[in-house]
């Protein structure tokens, strides 16, 4: 077989256990030779597309079985698999469609009006509801398409800081390493359950749990939205065995009813990235038998940069962890000299799981690497004596809510198309539920008022809902340096007692 990536991973396991379940779905249960099947007649549905290697593949919709059987027959043709967040705008999705180019775009029947929407030219659209018909009439041919660990499997589109995302490329290679270095820091067992509750089209729920646990013949519980009751139905259900997810997520369990009585017998450990993890919260996972390990990453490392192994997570609770095994991480000061412990630094990271780079973008790729192949992260973070990652600000200005990245300036852009808006700032402030949520302090155009529920309004429709601030307030101006550009310092320390709160 000359596929070396991760199109041969359905027929390598099919091989090895094709009895054992893959996918559980509402109930249904797919054997990992059920999904070598499928993948097959799916890149075969796919080529007779005009699919062919190096093209690219978007995937639109919620968690579901068809977005990994999409993602391994795009690999299994050599093409590169682009998953989009379903929860964007048809304008925000336009954009990430023009900029990737895919021949097909496949959408579930829920992300329908946003697809009508688009205004990106002709491609074929695949019917999720329609897929099923599709896959029992498509033919099985056999594939042998040559895939390298340095071909291009992932695009992977993040915020970007100028209001335009940027689309992160990883390849084979990095999705590989990063699976080896997650089976160095966590025992995944043949025998895994995991869940799958967080979206698929992060990269945290694809490269650290679900592949992690395709590659050890383990099943995946994929879950179709985030629900913390049905969550803690399915971990008694299953014998889930362990799960990933980010602060909000694991909030929302210990706020169900079903906490306090909900079995958990069967949980190993969860894990948790994205956003730091309060201390109390992992105090009550721990009062519940639970090992919580944390790391830390971004989508740009495949995502593992640093972890927090189970043995250690008590001792160093509230850490990121330590370097993953086959990477290198540093922090660094501004002349890129390594900091003393305790002394704040950028987050550089080297190894096989980081990307090569943005997608049509050499101005941002080059941007992004120091001298001798360091990635820069933009996170602050202090090293302590015994070499324990501590991620404490963020160089730039994003914030996380409810573990998706939001950055200021993108927000920022949409506000500034509402007619009454002369000037407009966005932090992020701390929030018990999601982490974090945007604030947003609004200048009015002279003689005018700007509604704080009428510029939400404005908004539907141009912003995700998770990135719409939560808090609007005006102000008669905004504090700048002495160049003119806008200190957002001091908006960030200052009360919540004028801000209209609304809801995401």
């Amino acid at each position: 077989m000359r596929n070396a990536g991760l199109g041969a991973w359905p027929a390598r396991r099919a091989a090895i256990s094709p009895g054992r379940t893959a996918l559980v779905f509402e109930g249904r249960r797919i054997t990992y030779a059920e999904l070598h099947d499928r993948v097959t007649r799916l890149a075969g549905r796919l080529r007779e597309a005009g699919v062919d290697r190096g093209d690219r593949v978007a995937y639109l919709g919620p968690n579901h079985p068809s977005a990994v059987e999409t993602m391994f027959a795009t690999h299994l043709l050599g093409a590169t698999f682009v998953p989009l967040n379903f929860r964007l705008t048809a304008p925000e999705i336009d954009y990430m469609l023009a900029h990737s180019g895919p021949k097909v775009l496949v959408y579930a029947p829920t992300s329908e009006p946003v697809v009508r929407a688009l205004s990106t030219g002709p491609m074929l659209v695949g019917l999720v509801d329609k897929y099923e018909q599709w896959l029992v009439d498509a033919p099985r041919p056999a594939f042998d398409v040559p895939v390298d660990n340095d071909d291009p499997a992932f695009i992977l589109y993040t915020s970007g800081t100028t209001g335009r995302p940027k689309g992160a490329v990883l390849t084979h290679g990095n999705v590989i390493w990063n699976c080896f270095n997650l089976l160095v820091g966590v025992d995944v067992a043949g025998d895994e359950v995991g869940l799958i509750g967080a979206p698929l089209f992060h990269v945290a729920a694809l490269n650290q749990c679900l592949l992690p646990t395709f590659l050890k013949g383990g099943t995946s519980v994929i879950m179709p939205a985030w629900d913390a009751d049905r969550a803690l139905e399915l971990i008694e259900e299953q014998r889930v065995t362990w799960m990933f997810g980010v602060a909000a997520m694991f909030a929302a369990l210990t706020r169900s009813p079903r906490w306090a009585g909900a079995d958990l017998s069967s949980v190993r450990s969860v894990m948790s990235g994205g956003a730091s993890i309060p201390a109390a919260l992992i105090t009550a996972y721990e009062e519940r038998g639970l090992t919580f390990c944390q790391g830390y990453g971004m989508t740009e490392t495949a995502p593992g940069a640093t972890f927090l192994e189970a043995r250690e997570s008590h001792a160093h609770k509230g850490s990121a962890g330590v370097p993953v095994f086959f990477a290198d991480v540093r922090c660094v000061r501004p002349d890129l000299t390594d900091t003393e412990p305790g002394e704040p630094g950028e987050v550089l990271i080297r190894g096989p799981n980081v990307t090569p780079g943005y997608w049509e973008d050499p101005q941002a790729t080059a941007g992004a690497f120091a001298d001798g192949g360091w990635f820069r992260s933009g996170d602050v973070a202090v090293v302590d004596d015994e070499g324990h990652f501590h991620i404490v600000d963020r160089l730039k200005d994003m914030y996380v809510s409810g573990g998706e990245n939001v950055y200021p300036a993108e927000v920022e852009a949409a506000v500034f198309e509402h007619p009454d808006v002369a000037e407009v700032a966005v932090v992020g402030v701390p929030d018990d539920r999601w982490g974090e949520v945007g604030r947003a302090f609004v200048v009015p155009v002279a003689g005018r008022r700007v509604d704080a529920a009428g510029l939400r309004a404005f908004l539907s429709g141009r912003l995700a809902r998770y990135k719409m601030p939560v808090y609007v307030e005006m102000v008669p101006d905004l504090p700048r340096t002495g160049s003119g550009k806008v200190r957002k310092a001091p908006l960030r320390v200052q009360p919540l007692n004028a801000g209209t709160p609304g809801e995401l």
